[in-house]
C-alpha cells in the first residue's frame, strides 16, 4: 500500500486565529494560558482535517507561535545570555528572541530591553525565520518539558498518531550563525549539538512515536565540505541507537539533491528519504538509485509553494515510475514540502469566480489531492476515475482560457530594444545633476516607504469597498492622511519624505489590482514572519497597466510637501515573487511584462513632478536559485534587465532608489552593481556591520542606506545605539555615500513608537552632518 504524508500544515488558521490571539497577547488584552489554549485548539483542528481528509502520515511539532526554527533554538537550550536573564517566562523568552522586548521596570520586575534575533529568508520562500546565533562556548540541553513530545502526546490523547518534525542537526547548524563578537564555527558544534537529538529521539520513541521526519533542506545548497560531511557521523550515531529510536525520514525540499547525491549513502540507515519532485522531477531516477536497497523514498508530487491543482495525471506517472523500481511498500506520496507556504483552504473563498476557483487548490485541498493520487496508485485509477476526470476538466479548462493570453500583451513585449534596459547617462553624470536639483545634506534621512497603518485607516478602507462611503469621501481622507504624514516628516526634519502609504493594503497587491492578468483571493493569508501573514495576488494571465496606479497620490503629496518626496513602487521581481506566479509560462516572461507596465507608472510619476522615485526589489535575492551555475547566471540576467527595463525611462536629474531585504550580497553582488539604482535601501540592523565589506572590496560606486534600526520590532533604539550603527558603516562606507534610514516600511508599527525611533534617527545623522561638515 501506498501511504500520503504531508509534511506541515498552515499555522494561522482559517481566520488567522493565530495571528489574532498572538498580538492580542502582546497588547496584554489576552493571558498566557488563553494564548496557549488556542494554540491547542488550532493543532487539533488541523490534525483533525488531515485525519478527516484520509491522510495516512500526519505531521506534529509543525505548529509554532511564531517560527519553527526559533522553537528548535529554545529546545536545544540555545537561547543567548541576553535572553535568559531577566526571570521571564518560556512563552515571553521565545517572543523576545523573536521580536525584541522593551519594557520598564515594574512590581518589582526588572527591566528589560533586548532587540530581536536577525530573522532571514527561509530558502528562496517569502518566509522568514529566526537565525540561530551561537556562542564559542556553546553548550546545549534539552527543554525540561519538550514541545515535540508535548505535542506528539496532545494528539495520541485524540487518537491520532503523528509524525513529529525536527530540523535536522546538520541544517539547523548551516543554517546558525556566531553571535557578534563570536568566532565559532556553528557545524563546528555538531559533536555538542547530536546528544541532545539522541535524548529527544529516545524519548519521542518511549511517547509511542513510530517515525520522525527530519528536515534537512540544506541538502538542496552548494554545501562546504565540512558541512557535507557532518552527514556521515551524524546520522551513523543516531542509527548506533537502533530500536530505541523511531524510524528517520530524512526531508529535503526547494530542489533537487542530486549534486550531494554521495550524502544519501549516509541515509541508508534511515527509514526513508524525502525529495521535491515539483521542483525537480528529474532528480528521481539519480535518487532512486542511490537509496539503499531497503529504504522507502517520499515523492513530492504536490506542490507546497503555490496554488494550482495538481495534474493528477502528471503526478500519478511519476509515482508509478518509482512504484514500478521500488514496489507500492517503498513509496509514499507527498507534498513537496511542508504547506505552510499556501492558504488555509478554498472553501473560504465566497467572492472569487467560479471559473479562476476551479484551478486553485489550497492547503486542505492539498491534502484530499495527496490522499487521491495514493489511493489511484494503490488501488487502481478506476478507483478515484470520478476525481481523474474532473482534474484534467480543470487543467484543460485553465489552459484554453481567455484570460490567459493576450496578444496585445505578446506584441509589446516582441518590440523590446536595448537601449531601453539604460539610463541616459552614467551614475557620476546623473549624481551632479541630482544634487544641483535635490539639493540634499550629507547623510540625508528618509524612511523606506510607508508609516503605520491605524486602525482608522483600515476602516475607511473597508466602508469604501462595501460602499459605505463614496469614492470622493475616501480621497479626501486619504489626503488628509498624506498631509499628517508630510506634517510629521517636517516635524522630524527627514530629508526626503514619502506619502505613507495610506491608500494601499499591501505593496505587492495595490499593483496587482491595477494590473490585467491578476485575480485576488479574500482569505488566502500565508505567514511571512511572526504573526505577518500575507495575501498574494494570484497572476492567472498576460499582465498589462490599463491606466496610472499611484500618480494621483503622490502627485498630491508633492503638492503639500516643501521637500523632496519619493515615489513608491514595487519592483517587477517583488510583484512576481510575493505573488502566486503562473506555472504554464517562465517567470522571466511574466517579470518583464510586470517592468513594462511598472515602466509606464516611473514615465508618468516623473512627469507629475515626482524626482525621486524608489521601486522596491526585496525579493531580488530571494528569487536567485539556491546552487551557482547556469539557472542562477540567467536569473540574474533576465532579474536585473526586468529592473533596469522598469526605471531607465527618466532624466538623469530624477534619482531611482531601490530597497532590498536581507541578503547575503557577497553572492550576487554583481546583479546589485548591475541594476544601476542611484540609491539602494538595504535592511541591515540585526546583521554585522562587516558584511557591508562587500561594498568596499567591490568599489560600489553609488550611494547605500544600510538599515540602522530594526522595524519588525516594537523597540525604540536609543539615539546612541544608532549613532554606534552609523559608526560601524562608516568603517566600509564612505560617508558621501551613506544614506540614514530604518531598516523596512513602517507600516506595522504604532505611531508613538515610529515618531520616537526617527527622532533619534534624525538626530544621529545631524550628529555625523555636522562632525564632518568640520573635517
Amino acid at each position: 500500500m501506498v501511504q500520503s504524508s504531508v509534511l506541515g500544515f498552515p499555522r494561522m488558521g482559517v481566520n488567522r486565529d493565530l495571528k489574532k490571539a498572538a498580538e492580542a497577547y502582546w497588547a496584554g488584552t489576552l493571558s498566557q494560558d488563553e494564548l496557549l489554549a488556542e494554540g491547542k485548539r488550532l493543532r487539533m483542528e488541523h490534525w483533525q482535517l488531515q485525519k478527516k481528509a484520509g491522510v495516512d502520515i500526519i505531521p506534529s511539532n509543525d505548529f509554532s507561535f511564531y517560527d519553527q526554527v526559533l522553537d528548535h533554538i529554545q529546545l536545544f537550550g540555545a537561547v543567548p545570555e541576553r535572553y535568559s536573564t531577566h526571570e521571564l517566562s518560556l512563552t515571553d523568552e521565545f517572543f523576545a528572541m523573536g521580536r525584541g522586548l522593551q519594557r520598564p521596570a515594574k512590581d518589582g520586575a526588572q527591566a528589560v530591553d533586548v532587540p530581536s534575533l536577525e530573522m532571514v529568508k527561509w530558502f528562496d520562500s517569502n518566509y522568514h525565520y529566526v537565525k540561530p546565533t551561537l556562542q564559542d562556548n556553546q553548550r546545549f540541553k534539552l527543554q525540561a518539558h519538550p514541545k515535540p513530545i508535548a505535542e506528539f502526546l496532545e494528539a495520541k490523547e485524540a487518537g491520532i498518531i503523528t509524525r513529529p518534525v525536527l530540523v535536522g542537526p546538520v541544517s539547523l547548524l548551516v543554517l546558525a550563525k556566531p553571535d557578534r563578537g563570536q568566532k565559532v564555527e556553528p557545524i563546528s558544534l555538531l559533536e555538542k549539538l547530536l546528544p541532545v537529538y539522541e535524548q529527544l529521539l529516545v524519548k519521542l520513541k518511549e511517547a509511542g512515536a513510530e517515525s520522525v521526519q527530519i528536515d534537512e533542506p540544506v541538502l538542496v545548497f552548494d554545501l562546504p565540505p565540512r558541512a557535507k560531511e557532518a552527514f556521515k557521523p551524524a546520522y551513523e550515531r543516531l542509527a548506533a541507537l537502533g530500536d530505541k529510536i523511531p524510524k528517520l525520514v530524512v526531508a529535503t525540499y526547494f530542489g533537487d539533491i542530486v549534486h550531494n547525491i554521495d550524502v544519501l549513502s549516509s541515509l541508508k540507515s534511515t527509514y526513508a528519504v524525502h525529495v521535491d519532485l515539483v521542483r525537480s522531477p528529474e532528480q528521481l531516477d539519480s535518487v532512486m538509485g542511490a537509496i539503499g536497497p531497503h529504504q522507502t523514498l517520499s515523492l513530492g508530487v504536490i506542490d507546497g509553494r503555490n496554488i494550482w491543482k495538481t495534474n493528477f495525471k502528471r503526478a500519478i506517472e511519476l509515482v508509478e515510475a518509482a512504484i514500478q523500481k521500488l514496489g507500492k511498500d517503498r513509496v509514499i506520496v507527498a507534498t513537496s514540502s511542508s504547506l505552510l507556504h499556501t492558504p488555509h483552504t478554498i472553501a473560504s473563498e465566497k467572492k472569487l469566480e467560479a471559473e479562476f476557483k476551479d484551478w486553485f487548490s489550497f492547503a486542505v485541498e492539498k491534502a484530499h489531492e495527496v490522499v487521491i493520487i495514493a489511493k489511484a496508485v494503490t488501488e487502481g485509477r478506476s478507483a478515484v476515475q470520478a476525481q481523474l476526470d474532473s482534474n484534467a476538466k480543470s487543467i484543460q479548462a485553465r489552459a484554453s482560457s481567455r484570460h490567459t493570453n493576450d496578444p496585445k500583451v505578446h506584441e509589446r513585449q516582441s518590440t523590446i530594444t536595448d537601449d531601453m534596459y539604460n539610463r541616459k547617462s552614467p551614475f557620476p553624470t546623473r549624481m551632479s545633476q541630482q544634487e544641483k536639483s535635490l539639493k540634499l545634506p550629507m547623510f540625508p534621512t528618509t524612511t523606506t516607504g510607508s508609516f503605520p497603518q491605524t486602525k482608522e485607516i483600515r476602516v475607511q478602507r473597508s466602508k469604501v469597498t462595501k460602499g459605505e462611503i463614496s469614492a470622493e469621501e475616501y480621497d479626501r481622507f486619504i489626503e488628509k492622511e498624506i498631509r499628517d504624514c508630510v506634517q510629521i516628516q517636517e516635524e522630524l526634519d527627514l530629508d526626503v519624505f514619502v506619502h505613507g502609504e495610506p491608500e494601499r493594503n499591501d505593496m505587492v497587491q495595490y499593483f496587482g489590482e491595477r494590473l490585467t492578468g491578476y485575480v485576488f483571493t479574500t482569505h488566502g493569508w500565508v505567514q511571512s514572519y511572526g504573526s505577518r501573514c500575507v495575501r498574494p495576488p494570484v497572476i492567472i494571465g498576460d499582465v498589462s497597466r490599463p491606466k496610472a496606479m499611484t500618480v494621483k497620490e503622490s502627485k498630491y503629496a508633492v503638492s503639500v510637501a516643501k521637500k523632496p518626496m519619493k515615489g513608491m513602487l514595487t519592483g517587477p521581481i517583488t510583484c512576481l515573487r510575493w505573488s502566486f506566479p503562473r506555472d504554464d509560462v517562465h517567470l522571466s516572461v511574466q517579470a518583464e511584462q510586470l517592468a513594462l507596465a511598472l515602466r509606464d507608472e516611473v514615465h508618468d510619476l516623473e512627469a507629475a513632478g515626482v524626482f525621486v522615485i524608489q521601486v522596491d526589489e526585496p525579493a531580488l535575492r530571494e528569487g536567485l536559485p539556491l546552487r551557482s551555475g547556469l539557472e542562477r547566471e540567467n536569473y540574474i540576467s533576465w532579474a536585473v534587465k526586468s529592473f533596469r527595463l522598469a526605471t531607465s525611462y527618466v532624466e538623469d536629474s530624477t534619482q531611482i532608489h531601490s530597497h532590498f531585504c536581507y541578503s547575503e550580497f557577497q553572492d550576487f553582488f554583481h546583479a546589485i552593481v548591475a541594476l544601476d539604482a542611484d540609491v539602494l535601501s538595504i535592511e541591515n540592523s540585526k546583521s554585522d556591520a562587516k558584511l557591508l565589506k562587500v561594498f568596499v572590496d567591490e568599489a560600489y560606486p553609488r550611494h547605500i542606506g544600510p538599515g540602522v534600526y530594526d522595524i519588525h520590532s516594537p523597540r525604540v533604539p536609543s539615539e546612541q545605539e544608532i549613532k554606534d550603527r552609523i559608526e560601524e558603516m562608516l568603517q566600509y562606507l564612505k560617508p558621501e555615500q551613506l544614506w540614514v534610514n530604518p531598516d523596512c516600511g513602517l507600516k506595522t508599527r504604532q505611531w508613538p513608537e515610529t515618531k520616537a525611533s526617527l527622532k533619534n534617527m534624525v538626530n544621529a545623522a545631524k550628529f555625523y552632518r555636522e562632525k564632518y561638515a568640520k573635517h
